[in-house]
């Protein structure tokens, strides 16, 4: 069977880490705009290096879930692509291969001038320099608001030759991610959605599994034999 998985920070949440964005447009009590966009950057680097350094610390502290667990006991049995709009390597941790993280990892730095990505410190600085290029200026390798998500193509792709596409722990606001469903339900797979509540976006699903992901998800791979 081909399945196409989007995990979203609910997943993670059950691991302990705080869900990317809460009802006043905070993360982790900073403004959105100072620490994921391009200007926030430019105008604070301290902040936002200060910023992953503590997000960092935190996903490495964090242990995977049942829910996580569940999804690579699935993607042995089954062709799952598993697409994350997590920043965390819990899936990675709990057996899964092959996780196309669409905006970008946490353990992975990027050089803002020449573009090289390598394996990042767990604490990065203004003075940590780009191996390829030996310039100061690394960053996140994190998709920034403002920025394209990583690997659109092989994702558009992956839905419309999937079978069942499910959404665990997505809100539904953030696009493109938001508009899978509607791709995947297009192109005639069963889509379901994973939540603790309905989405924005859940019209576009033909069935609701509501609860909390990591019992939820297990019951949900089981069935699926």
């Amino acid at each position: 069977m081909r399945i196409v998985i989007l995990t979203g920070a609910g997943i993670s949440a059950e691991s302990g880490l705080r869900t990317f964005r809460d009802d006043n447009g905070l993360w982790e009590d900073h403004h959105i705009e100072d620490v994921a966009t391009p200007e926030g950057f430019a105008r604070e680097p301290e902040l936002v290096h200060r910023f992953y350094n503590a997000r960092r610390a935190a996903a490495a502290a964090a242990q995977p879930n049942a829910a996580h667990r569940a999804l690579a006991d699935l993607q042995r049995r089954h062709q799952v692509t598993l697409v994350t709009q997590n920043v965390d390597d819990l899936h990675e941790r709990a057996g899964s291969t092959d996780v196309i993280h669409m905006h970008g990892q946490l353990t992975q730095a990027l050089c803002a001038a020449c573009g090289h990505r390598w394996p990042s410190p767990l604490e990065t600085d203004l003075a940590t320099y780009c191996p390829a290029c030996n310039t100061h200026a690394a960053r996140p390798d994190i998709v920034w608001f403002g920025e394209m998500p990583y690997h659109m193509e092989q994702i558009w792709e992956a839905l419309e030759q999937a079978e069942v596409f499910a959404a665990i722990g997505t809100s539904g606001q953030v696009y493109p991610a938001a508009g899978f469903g509607q791709h995947a339900n297009r192109s005639g797979a069963h889509c379901v959605e994973i939540n603790l509540d309905r989405s924005a976006v859940s019209r576009d699903f033909h069935e609701h599994l509501t609860g909390p992901a990591s019992r939820i998800v297990p019951e949900w791979v089981a069935s699926l034999g």
